[in-house]
């Protein structure tokens, strides 16, 4: 993956997702300083740190990236079908036999007794073949030999050593079945669109990679916000208390408001330590998805999230939403990348219900001497050839396996076809979804802001009235209460929207767009 730097715009620096707005009264984003607990390092991480490192060291993307170097190789394996095959075969024999006949030649008249034919070859055969993109093949095939026989039979050859050697040349082309270019190419095209498929398929695996450490990201911000919404709870609730004690000394108060605000403040610690546990759990959440190592792991560290959410709507149409999705989306690759697949395998398969009928053609050189040289030079003039060309027709009774493949073929192109729709179809209910849940959430924003206030008036008015004693303790401390709970669920709707900014970029295959990341 290549990091390209581009200028700063209007809405912020490189690879910040979002606009960096002051929270709204109650929910403040103010920088703070972490104090270290004894044990404990703190660690800030912005958004796009977490994603970046989260796709250095991921093991999905490890595993998704060399499956795809493995599909790369499918391509060579396929294409070194067509490389050529030079062997070498190099020969000593010696045959002892015993004369039951005179030799022409060599043993003159008629044989009174047994006689020994002893005959001794040393010959070398070097044949070079290679398969043509035509479906043929060529094969040049050269074999010097050195022939020997024993000097008491051997006074009528002509040579004795002798030196053989013959050059020739062999064409098979199928005609029917396996010729033709398209079919010799098939399986290079079927693996060149498996490599393509994997290509896709290892970028889908980033996308979903960074999409979940968004998510895992704003859940870590909401839960930090959370604590801080019940810290806040539990402080109000103990200036309640300390109030209530002192009334209570004072006598201007019942004993009984002084146990329900301890019961408050009692049940608050508790929502406390819910918090921070969350935060705790969110924070391994997302250390794992950054796949540290197990030793790092073991560490106690604490991770700070630096990044404040969106607020603000950002423009959305929902048509430009599909057409962005259905041309960058990893599976509509996938799914027509299977379909010309499908077609290709399809199209091999018929090829395979033709007959058989190959075309064979030789034409060859000789050569004989009583040395290397001669017989070398004599291989070449052309005075000794033989030639000759004949056709070659197979084809099996019935043909079933042909038949059923090509059925079966047939299937899986027109179920590749269907896969295609269906993609395209998801694509489209899944980005329409999408645009809706961004622009509910955004309405939420709004809504539980409001509630907020009114929370807050509630809560100020309430404690108004208990000053001046027309209220009790429990009512300002349901108000309280209401006021936490509008508080988390502002938060909760902000977090919910900038988790559904991550989704929708998801989903229109736009993610690594936001970080100006392009996969290599």
């Amino acid at each position: 993956m290549e990091h390209r730097p581009i200028a700063h715009t209007t809405r912020g620096a490189l690879l910040t997702i979002g606009i960096s707005l002051a929270w709204t009264a109650g929910i403040s984003w103010a920088a703070e300083e972490i104090k270290a607990q004894a044990g404990e390092r703190r660690e800030i991480i912005s958004l796009s740190d977490a994603a970046l490192r989260a796709l250095k060291s991921n093991l999905d993307i490890s595993i998704s990236r060399q499956t795809k170097q493995s599909r790369l190789a499918d391509i060579t394996v396929e294409q070194a079908k067509f490389d050529p095959t030079l062997s070498v075969n190099g020969q000593y024999n010696r045959a002892a036999s015993p004369l039951n006949r005179p030799v022409f030649g060599g043993t003159g008249g008629n044989l009174t007794d047994i006689q020994v034919f002893d005959q001794r070859t040393s010959s070398v055969t070097v044949d070079a073949v290679t398969n043509l993109i035509t479906g043929g093949n060529v094969d040049l095939n050269y074999a010097p030999a050195r022939t020997n026989v024993n000097q008491d039979v051997a006074q009528g050859f002509l040579y004795n050593p002798a030196y053989t050697s013959s050059l020739a040349l062999t064409l098979t082309q199928p005609l029917l079945r396996n010729a033709g270019i398209d079919i010799t190419k098939t399986f290079i095209k079927v693996a060149q669109n498996n490599a393509d498929v994997e290509q896709h398929v290892f970028r889908d695996r980033v996308l979903t990679v960074i999409a979940t450490v968004e998510q895992t990201y704003w859940e870590l911000v909401f839960a930090n916000e959370n604590l801080k919404v019940a810290e806040a709870a539990l402080k109000a609730a103990q200036e309640l208390l300390a109030s209530n004690r002192a009334k209570a000394k004072a006598g201007v108060m019942s004993i009984v408001d002084v146990l329900q605000a301890e019961a408050a403040v009692a049940s608050r610690v508790e929502q406390v330590l819910v918090a921070e546990k969350a935060i705790r759990d969110q924070e391994d959440q997302l250390r794992r998805l950054l796949n540290p190592g197990e030793e790092d792991l073991r560490l106690d560290i604490r991770l700070t999230p630096t990044d404040p959410p969106v607020t603000a709507l950002e423009p959305l149409s929902l048509q430009e939403a599909i057409d962005i999705a259905i041309e960058h989306r990893p599976e509509i690759v996938q799914a027509k990348k299977n379909v010309e697949s499908g077609e290709l395998n399809k199209q091999f398969a018929k090829n395979q219900l033709l007959p058989t009928l190959s075309f064979q053609g030789t034409m060859g050189l000789l050569g004989l001497g009583g040395d290397y040289k001669g017989t070398s030079q004599r291989n070449f003039t052309g005075d000794f050839y033989n030639y000759g060309a004949g056709l070659v027709l197979s084809y099996p009774l019935g043909n079933r396996s042909a038949i059923s493949t090509y059925n079966k073929r047939q299937l899986e192109a027109q179920n590749a076809e269907a896969a295609l729709v269906s993609v395209r179809q998801q694509i489209i209910v899944g980005v329409r979804e999408a645009v809706r849940r961004v622009q509910t959430d955004f309405k939420r924003i709004e809504t539980t802001r409001s509630a907020r206030i009114m929370a807050e008036k509630q809560l100020q008015a309430e404690q108004e009235r208990l000053k001046v004693g027309l209220s009790t303790t429990r009512f300002v401390l349901d108000f309280q209460r209401d006021l936490a709970t509008a508080q988390g669920n502002e938060l909760r709707a902000t977090v919910d929207y900038n988790k559904s900014l991550s989704n929708l970029a998801r989903h229109k295959a736009t993610t690594l767009d936001r970080y100006n990341l392009e996969l290599q």
